[in-house]
């Protein structure tokens, strides 16, 4: 956390106050009082500074122009569009707070022009984000799905034909080898398992440290028993793991995902794990989002799926919202947040006529 949003924490209410400032929730997850689908935002942090809040009357997206008017600051819970179109006629918006890591639907260089800052938070995302991914690989290494409803339907027979997979000595690829990566090669580390990454840059500074070796990604796909998808969706990413990815990987391999439902070929992952050139999946995220009732991959045998939640915990939605109402509060004070998605905003005359 940068030193000025430290001091803000501390500051004199009323010096945040002397500035009006109005703060719109996205309605996609959260309800008019201002609880969420994630537990506690911790709002009246805003009303303790003078600033008021409201949650927008509808999930409608992109948000009606209408109701961004005033609106200084919109706290994006989802995924909603932020475009050209909204931004530009949205007059009074200074920052869009993103709570989250993933801003796939904001133009940030539409925002830049309309001097709108745009915001996420990626520190506080990266454990429980790592977190999730050790999860459903450590619940595919055990056929932890199939053991439970073995149990469920008293079928203990049938035990010896879900034998666990081995983790020590075996090698996870990290896909968008980034903050997430390296927290989740930190978590690896004692289960005896060698981490590989892979990235756009093709270089991480903590990469050397962790012992984790940056590859190309057709070579991790090969090397790999476990691949975790954390890269960030973009039109470059958009289906990275296809039918040609996926027949590169060892037919004991699994895959999963915790960074978006479109990093993957749906069809070719199905049809991978249907006729048995793939050992299994985790999914928390999908293409599309909730999955249709009849989704084969529903009643596969070899997946672990989670409703694109598994990182939600108590603290991820503490330090999460602690983070993006930072934003808020230093925006609303007239200094710069931390976390800055667009940084040339800074040097825009958009940004400047909004400060003046």
């Amino acid at each position: 956390m940068s030193s000025s949003t430290d001091e803000l924490t501390t500051a004199d209410s009323a010096a945040v106050a002397a500035l009006p400032f109005t703060v719109a929730v996205t309605a996609d997850a959260a309800r008019p009082d201002g609880s969420s689908i994630h537990g506690d935002l911790g709002l009246q942090r805003l009303g303790e500074h003078g600033i008021s809040w409201s949650v927008l009357p509808s999930y409608t997206d992109p948000v009606p122009l209408a109701d961004l008017d005033g609106v200084h600051a919109v706290l994006s819970l989802g995924h909603i569009a932020f475009d050209a179109r909204t931004v530009d006629h949205a007059p009074d918006l200074r920052l869009i707070a993103r709570f989250g890591a993933g801003y796939e639907t904001i133009d940030l260089e539409a925002c830049t022009r309309a001097g709108v800052v745009v915001t996420n938070t990626p520190d506080a995302i990266r454990r429980p984000l790592a977190v999730a991914g050790l999860t459903l690989l450590l619940a595919l290494s055990h056929k932890l799905l199939a053991k439970d409803r073995l149990t469920r339907t008293s079928d203990w027979a049938r035990r010896e034909h879900y034998r666990g997979a081995p983790l020590v000595g075996q090698t996870v690829g990290i896909v968008g080898f980034g903050s997430v990566g390296a927290e989740l090669a930190r978590l690896l580390a004692p289960l005896g398992m060698n981490v590989v990454g892979n990235n756009r840059s093709g270089r991480h500074a903590e990469a050397a440290g962790l012992g984790v070796e940056l590859l190309g990604l057709d070579e991790l796909l090969e090397r790999s028993d476990y691949i975790v998808l954390c890269a960030a969706l973009t039109p470059a990413t958009e289906k990275l793991i296809d039918a040609a990815a996926l027949a590169r990987m060892k037919a004991s391999a699994y895959l999963i995902n915790i960074g978006r439902g479109k990093l993957v070929d749906t069809d070719a992952l199905r049809d991978a794990l249907r006729n048995g050139r793939l050992a299994g999946a985790g999914l928390d995220v999908f293409e599309p989002e909730p999955l249709l009732p009849d989704d084969e991959l529903l009643s596969l045998d070899n997946v672990v799926l989670s409703p694109h939640s598994l990182c939600w915990t108590e603290d991820f939605t503490r330090d999460v919202a602690a983070s993006a109402l930072e934003s808020i509060l230093a925006v609303a004070a007239g200094e710069r947040p931390a976390n800055v998605l667009n940084p040339g905003v800074f040097t825009t005359e958009a940004f400047a006529a909004k400060q003046a």
